[in-house]
């Protein structure tokens, strides 16, 4: 009996995203800073479901003062507050203000990186000076100046945090587009009779996902270290809204007794802030172009 040819399918082929995945699953620092952070948002979700009290609520002023126990995991403050759902509310401004204003800095970004990247010339130096300026003005000497004059809040913060925080993801878009415009389906596209925006926002903007989902994670802890700063300082969001810089600010008077008040919102700006860079530095690396199929 003769064989008959049997129609395989064909191989399966592994594309760039196949591959990102496990150069970032290799890189164990990144992975554990991705599940530190995820914890933290979904902790910041269900705020009002895992704690005990609402932030505001001056339930424990016979407690004020008291150290960390069972029944106040991360103790009480001066004015009778529990520490440990003021610390969770907290989470909520910090990541709130962190991604509204990384998303602000790539609305503004991407479009000015994708026209200093395509145009070149005259285009690009404008653009690139403008960075320049941006990037010698000290942030928080800038923020501080803007917050004294609008008396904070959180819009401000806001603002100020997208208003530098643009600048690394325009960088990053102008790479990836300057990379694109000279490859073959551009010049297709040219070929055609295509327009320049028509080529920029069909074209090279979906081609720089990858630099953009960077520089979107890697303006979140700016904006959150900005805020907090500002909130230390006493230009940020105004009480009793529960903010971590806020919370760092007042416990330093109490520090060298009660301990508590200091450490653990500073312990937990520091941990999300690193969590969250790593998190950044891991997709970095891993949706690295120059990386594609090793």
């Amino acid at each position: 009996m003769t064989d008959l040819p049997v129609d395989l399918p064909p191989p399966r082929t592994r594309g760039p995203i196949w591959f990102a995945w496990q150069r970032f699953r290799s890189n164990k620092a990144a992975v554990g800073g991705g599940i530190v952070l995820a914890i933290l948002i979904l902790m910041a979700i269900f705020a009002p479901l895992i704690t005990p009290a609402p932030p505001e609520g001056q339930l424990f002023l016979t407690e004020a003062l008291a150290f960390p126990s069972p029944a106040h995991w991360f103790g009480v403050d001066n004015l009778g507050r529990d520490f440990y759902t003021r610390i969770v509310y907290g989470a909520r401004v910090s990541l709130s203000i962190g991604f509204i204003a990384a998303a602000f800095s790539v609305v503004i970004g991407i479009p000015l990186g994708a026209l200093a990247g395509y145009f070149g010339g005259r285009t690009d130096w404008i653009i690139m000076r403008v960075i320049e300026l941006f990037s010698v003005v000290p942030p928080l000497l800038a923020a501080m100046l803007l917050g004294t004059l609008t008396r904070g809040g959180y819009t401000t913060i806001v603002f100020i945090a997208a208003l530098f925080g643009w600048v690394q993801v325009c960088l990053l878009v102008r790479a990836q587009v300057k990379a694109f415009r000279e490859k073959e389906f551009v010049r297709a596209a040219q070929a055609l009779g295509a327009s320049s925006w028509y080529i920029i926002w069909r074209h090279l903007i979906p081609n720089s996902v990858s630099p953009i989902i960077v520089g979107f994670v890697l303006a979140i802890p700016l904006a959150m270290m900005l805020e907090a700063s500002l909130s230390f300082l006493g230009i940020g969001v105004p009480p009793p809204t529960p903010t971590w810089g806020q919370m760092i600010s007042e416990g330093i008077d109490y520090m060298f007794f009660y301990w508590h008040l200091a450490l653990f919102p500073t312990a937990a700006l520091a941990i999300t802030v690193l969590a969250t860079s790593l998190f950044g530095d891991g997709l970095r690396d891993a949706l690295d172009p120059t990386l594609k199929g090793r």
